[in-house]
Parts: structure tokens; C-alpha cells; sequence
């Protein structure tokens, strides 16, 4: 699925992949307020949709959350100030209580970030959220996840499926939780692993992060027309 608008732009994404990839992003709103702070695990707001924002890349303003957060308009912080506008998305989570553990789950939105917000990677632990390349979830490790309602709340890995892992031991959720990190802790930094997608019967559920690039690269493929200086500098950038 996806939703791509006339009015087009390149956003390469470096930090999901070793190889260069770009994507093709309508405009974003230039109309945020200075000031406007965007970081991973602030609450986000979609036409009546209030969720949490995921991964987030200060250096190439791209952020991350659920698919199933999307709305028809810009996306807006807590206050409505306007942070950014959707570039493209999927959303194939199932509908009723029940899920088999067979199922693809595929739950992202890429949002391109306005041009005046002030953007940061770090959590409201104050651990700076990175993405490493083939880093996926592993059953019975130590995961955390953040969302605006339950705050931090960490477990184990329950169990890694098509697309998607449970998480048990701990970790918790609520509406509006959806999109939040889902991460591994590693000294002095936090390693995204998953968007948090929904809970099924009573295990809390993410989508892998690993998966959500694979799902870019194949909805937007390689765009050529990026110069190489920018090519150049975003290669360095990760």
C-alpha cells in the first residue's frame, strides 16, 4: 500500500540499510512553529489518531511510526503545530482481537519533516535512539519499549514471527502507544529493533524494523536522481 503525492522530493535512508536508498516524499509543511521540538516518543496526532512517534533521523528529517496512525492531513504535535506530512505507508494489521502467529504484519508510516522543527534522536530516557543495520529481534532478549502512555516499560522477547515479535516480562501498552520505539539498551545508547503495532490477546506486539526497511526499499526502489555531493554526504552522515 502506499500514498505518494505529485509534488515529490529525495530522502535518501542511509541509517536502514548499508546500501544507499532513496525515497520519493511529498513536501513537507513549512509552517511548524521554530521551536518545535521532534524526537523519538513524543506524541503525535493524525486527524483523531493519537499515537507515538518511533525512529526518528536528525540528519536526514525523515521520522517513523504505525501505519495504522495515519490520517488525511499534516502530522501535528500535542499543542497542533504542525511537524511534518506523510511520504508513503503500510498497513495490513488484522482486524478483531486474534492474530496467528503465521501472519504477515507490516505497520509503518515514513513522515518527512517540516523544514523549521528542531530535530532529535534521543529518547525521553535521554538515550540517543540509533538504527543498526541487521539488527533484529532476538527471542529471550532484553527489549524496551516507550509509548505516550505507558511511559518506558521493559521485558524479554517473547517471539519473533513473520514481520513482527511479542514482547512479555514486562512490557506494557496502552491506546496511543502505537508507533512508539521498541529497542534494545546498550550502554549509553538505545538500538531500535521494532514500531510498536498493537497487543494481541495479552502479549504486547511490534512490528521489526529490519522488515519496515525492506517494506521502503521495495514500495520506492532506488531514485537516481540524487547529486552526488548529497549522495557523498549522506553516505558519511552514517
Amino acid at each position: 500500500m502506499r500514498s505518494l503525492s505529485s509534488r515529490l522530493l529525495t530522502a535518501t535512508f542511509a541509517a536502514l540499510s548499508s546500501a544507499t536508498l532513496a525515497l520519493a516524499v511529498p513536501g513537507a509543511p513549512a509552517n511548524a512553529d521554530p521551536g518545535v521540538a521532534v524526537s523519538p516518543g513524543m506524541q503525535i496526532i493524525q486527524d483523531s489518531n493519537v499515537c507515538t512517534l518511533g525512529y526518528v533521523d536528525p540528519a536526514l528529517r525523515v521520522a517513523f511510526t504505525a501505519g495504522h496512525c495515519r490520517g488525511s492531513g499534516p502530522v501535528t504535535d500535542t499543542n497542533g503545530q504542525v511537524i511534518g506530512n506523510m511520504a508513503t505507508y503500510r498497513d495490513n494489521t488484522p482486524d478483531g482481537a486474534t492474530v496467528t502467529t503465521d501472519q504477515t504484519i507490516q505497520d509503518y508510516e515514513a513522515i518527512v519533516l517540516a523544514d523549521n522543527v528542531a530535530v532529535n534522536n534521543i529518547l525521553p530516557n535521554g538515550k540517543p535512539l540509533q538504527s543498526q543495520p541487521g539488527r533484529v529481534a532476538q527471542p529471550g532478549e532484553a527489549v524496551c519499549h516507550f509509548g505516550i502512555m505507558t511511559g518506558e516499560t521493559c521485558g524479554s522477547i517473547d517471539r519473533v514471527n513473520d514481520g513482527w515479535f511479542t514482547m512479555a516480562n514486562g512490557v506494557a501498552s496502552q491506546k496511543g502507544d502505537s508507533g512508539g520505539p521498541v529497542y534494545v539498551l546498550d550502554g549509553d545508547h538505545a538500538v531500535v529493533i521494532g514500531l510498536f503495532n498493537c497487543t494481541w490477546g495479552t502479549f504486547p506486539a511490534a512490528v521489526s524494523w529490519q522488515a519496515a526497511g525492506d517494506q521502503i526499499r521495495e514500495d520506492v526502489g532506488v531514485v537516481s536522481n540524487v547529486s552526488v555531493n548529497q549522495r557523498a554526504q549522506l553516505l558519511g552522515a552514517h
